[in-house]
């Protein structure tokens, strides 16, 4: 049987239905210009979504879920869209975007049409389960776990690495094995700023 993509219900990484942002992307998201459009890939609830609106962003949420879905339809900023992300080619045409946020989901064949619709100077955020995550739960299929440094070594090709993590999480009782990356296209002006210097990007 082919395996599908898998998205998470709850974990350290955070919840599809979770109020609050990844603290990964809010760590990173000064890299994403206030006016930026925004992808965020299969958006579940959409926090992220919700959050980068809130920072002046034209988010794109997309996902299979229709009902998760309607919870943005008030949100100023956001725009959704329902799409199969593994039934059949990318749903997204040749549509760009600034920055584009994915997490707790993995698709391996959405890498490489994912990384075309990014800009050349667009931002990459993305986090989600790696090897060694079986031990604490869902999900425990290779299919839907990263292996080690693949994120780095995929996006590395492709991307500007400003910052990679992987290892084991343990939020709120919450136990994980995690991969992180926050990526920006080659094009973008060098050096990109680190937390510590950025206030938010214009």
């Amino acid at each position: 049987m082919q395996a599908v993509a898998y998205a998470c219900t709850m974990s350290a990484c955070g919840s599809h239905h979770a109020r609050e942002p990844s603290p990964w992307i809010v760590r990173f998201a000064h890299l994403v210009p206030v006016h930026a459009r925004v992808l965020d890939l299969a958006c579940g609830h959409g926090r992220h979504a919700r959050f980068f609106a809130g920072r002046g962003a034209r988010v794109l949420a997309v996902d299979r879920d229709a009902d998760a879905l309607s919870t943005l339809a008030d949100t100023r900023g956001v725009d959704t869209r329902v799409a199969d992300l593994e039934a059949g080619g990318w749903p997204l045409g040749d549509e760009r975007f600034d920055a584009i946020v994915v997490t707790n989901y993995l698709h391996r064949p959405l890498f490489a049409p994912m990384l075309a619709a990014l800009a050349p100077d667009g931002v990459l955020l993305y986090e989600t389960f790696a090897a060694g995550h079986e031990a604490y739960g869902r999900p425990s299929n290779p299919a839907f776990l990263l292996e080690r440094n693949e994120l780095a070594e995929v996006l590395g090709k492709r991307l500007t690495i400003v910052a990679f993590e992987q290892g084991h999480s343990s939020t709120q009782g919450h136990d994980a094995v995690v991969q992180r990356v926050a990526a920006v296209g080659t094009a973008r002006a060098w050096p990109p700023l680190l937390q510590a210097d950025a206030g938010v990007a214009a």
